[in-house]
């Protein structure tokens, strides 16, 4: 059985999980060559959460971060055929291949994360004062 502290502390380790894949994201959004030195553009990663198995009472769970995803996408082309990183022969030939990330929408996610991470912090403020509460009436 778990506590509801330890519910609202386990979505804060997920949201901050999905903040650092965001802030990665952001980051990452010129880079051109991927870990091995290749000419492949950043791919964006994306958090994915699932319900963790333990369980408090009445049926509330916490979360976990199952894994961090690659979205498969194609990268988006700019011509700059002067670039060093240019293809040089095919279809995108003179393109320079950049990572196909939203910036608009790492924005939005990362508010998303960021008012989630904040109602958790609130739900353990609430969580202690309510305990104090107990603990007062008892004493």
């Amino acid at each position: 059985m778990i506590s509801p502290l330890d519910i609202s502390t386990s979505a804060l380790v997920a949201q901050r999980t999905r903040l650092n894949t965001i802030s990665g994201n952001i980051a990452n959004m010129s880079t051109l060559k991927n870990e091995e030195g290749e000419n492949k553009p950043y791919q964006e990663r994306f958090v994915i959460f699932k319900t963790d198995e333990q369980q408090a009472e009445g049926g509330a769970a916490g979360v976990k971060v199952e894994r961090v995803d690659i979205k498969q996408s194609e990268p988006k082309y700019r011509y700059q055929p002067e670039h060093p990183l240019a293809i040089t022969e095919g279809k995108w030939k003179g393109y320079v291949a950049y990572p196909d990330i939203d910036m608009n929408q790492q924005f939005v996610d990362a508010l998303e994360a960021s008012r989630a991470y904040e109602a958790n912090v609130g739900m353990i403020e609430m969580t202690k004062g309510i305990t104090r509460q107990n603990l007062s009436i008892l004493a």
